[in-house]
């Protein structure tokens, strides 16, 4: 059976590890400095870090993108599996999703740092 028309297949982990890795890249600008900074790390070399900001917008929608694909192939797509395949178990589904719902809350959560990210530092 194809792969990509599974629900447990590496395709749907690809998407869900892409968008939170896409997340990251969004909130890298932000986020970057005020880990170095609580880390005790300063310098000019960190404005560099800076320099990624223009690319969040990129970064937020390779994000969007890469959730909507995961959902869309937790919840739209009719499961296509034999009765003895892994991804017919409903706990195997249960966890994909409960997993899928971790992965969106913490890339929220980075996507969403610059606008609370200056309220940790008060």
């Amino acid at each position: 059976m194809d792969d990509s028309t599974q629900t447990g297949t590496p395709k749907t982990l690809a998407s869900t590890i892409t968008a939170t890795l896409a997340a990251f890249g969004a909130s890298l600008c932000c986020i970057g400095p005020v880990v170095l900074l609580s880390l005790g790390v300063g310098g000019s070399w960190m404005s560099s870090v800076r320099a990624l900001e223009p690319y969040r917008p990129i970064f937020i929608i390779i994000t969007a993108l890469f959730l909507l694909m995961a959902f869309r192939k937790l919840y739209i797509v009719p499961r296509q599996c034999e009765p003895t395949d892994s991804c017919a178990a409903p706990a195997s589904l249960r966890k994909q999703r409960i997993i899928f719902w971790v992965i969106t809350i913490v890339a929220i959560a980075l996507v969403t740092f610059p606008y609370y990210g200056l309220l940790l530092l008060k």
